[in-house]
């Protein structure tokens, strides 16, 4: 992302003006726009004109609206924005409330009016617009006829492409249909991953399976490569890293990236910082538990305290369409950060934020024990 214009006044309120250049840019715009924001971008409106003969012609034109937004539409494996509202500002074009939907492109500016910019929509824009060592992952996650293509990043984890394929049992001898079956998987499996990463681009490389599968695929792919005398992708055998994984579906995924070999390749990025962070709190449940919390309450009273070290938090929480709920999850991170604490905004479609949603999209490790935060204060004493 790439910042154009910020045009902010003393109480926080204004616009910035930003162009997506990549597609995960959209993961953060998506998290910027919010209902009752006001967003202007170019548009393209059917316009229907009346000649003086009563005849009528339509046409579509490109114009730039402003609208008011009722509702934000995210798709994440097409990467794509669509934000829907009113117009708010007069258009030669469109009259003002008319209903339109904006889809935002890449490459295309658009300015985005807040009432107030908080600290976790400037710190969006930041990150977004000045990205540090990025995890750019391919990760293929099989087993007998299924293969889960992924491209994994800072923020989004999305499933590219699915291969499935009927592959002959071995029952009753069958073992050369069965073998010629997997060999037609495996090229299939191949020409997709080929197709859909440029292997100089990539940290990482991580193939998944039970079983054999992985290595059978990573032998079949440098195979393929000297075969076809493909340097690029013979040069990058280092990048490719062979785990154990339950199955081939995409859940299966999180396994394989906690491995040492995936956390090496990726020890300078963000995204290794998360995982790391998200694997420590589980395992504190089970050793440390009372240093390890989670639930809105509870770690709201352990801020309270002044106990946090790191806390965890989904960014779900920051899209509430309640503005004091987001409010609060803003207050809270400022307070932790205050008291020297260390915050971590984990995406909730990234492996690691899934994780932590289903905790109720908050966690917290503290600095020393506290116990009975999830019991009700009525009954505690004051001090």
């Amino acid at each position: 992302m790439r910042l154009i214009r910020r045009n902010l006044d003393k109480d926080s309120s204004g616009s910035i003006t930003l162009y997506p250049e990549e597609p995960e840019d959209m993961w953060h715009a998506y998290n910027l726009i919010r209902p009752s924001d006001i967003l202007r971008a170019s548009a393209l409106r059917k316009v229907t004109t009346s000649t003086a003969t009563g005849s009528t012609a339509s046409q579509r034109v490109h114009t730039v609206l402003s609208i008011t937004v009722d509702k934000i539409d995210f798709d994440p494996q097409e990467s794509a924005l669509h934000i829907s509202g009113r117009v708010c500002e007069e258009n030669k074009f469109v009259s003002v409330g008319a209903h339109h939907t904006l889809d935002l492109e890449l490459h295309r500016n658009f300015t985005l009016f807040k009432a107030e910019w908080d600290s976790v929509a400037l710190q969006t824009v930041q990150e977004a617009c000045n990205p540090g060592e990025k995890a750019e992952i391919a990760a293929i996650t099989l087993h007998d006829g299924l293969a889960c293509i992924c491209a994994v990043g800072e923020h989004v984890t999305v499933l590219r492409q699915r291969v499935e394929m009927s592959i002959p049992r071995k029952r009753g001898g069958n073992i050369e249909a069965h073998e010629k079956g997997l060999e037609k998987f495996y090229a299939a499996v191949t020409e997709a991953f080929l197709r859909l990463f440029d292997v100089e681009k990539l940290k990482a490389v991580l193939l998944g399976s039970p079983g054999f599968y992985a290595q059978k695929l990573r032998d079949y792919i440098f195979a393929y490569a000297e075969k076809s005398e493909n340097k690029s992708l013979l040069r990058a055998k280092p990048k490719f890293i062979v785990e154990h994984t339950s199955s081939g579906h995409k859940h299966a995924l999180n396994e394989a990236l906690l491995s040492p070999a995936v956390k090496a390749k990726l020890a300078d990025t963000r995204f290794a910082k998360e995982m790391e962070a998200v694997e420590r709190f589980f395992r504190m449940i089970h050793t440390e538990e009372e240093r390890a919390w989670y639930g809105g309450k509870e770690v709201a009273k352990a801020v309270e305290k002044g106990a946090v070290g790191t806390l965890l938090v989904c960014d779900s929480l920051f899209r509430s369409q309640s503005v004091r709920e987001r409010k609060k999850w803003v207050g809270i991170k400022e307070e932790v950060e205050r008291q020297g604490g260390e915050v971590l905004v984990l995406s909730s479609i990234h492996e690691s934020g899934v994780r932590l949603d289903a905790l109720g999209g908050v966690a917290a490790i503290l600095t020393y024990p506290l116990a009975d935060l999830d019991e009700d204060s009525d009954g505690e004493e004051n001090d």
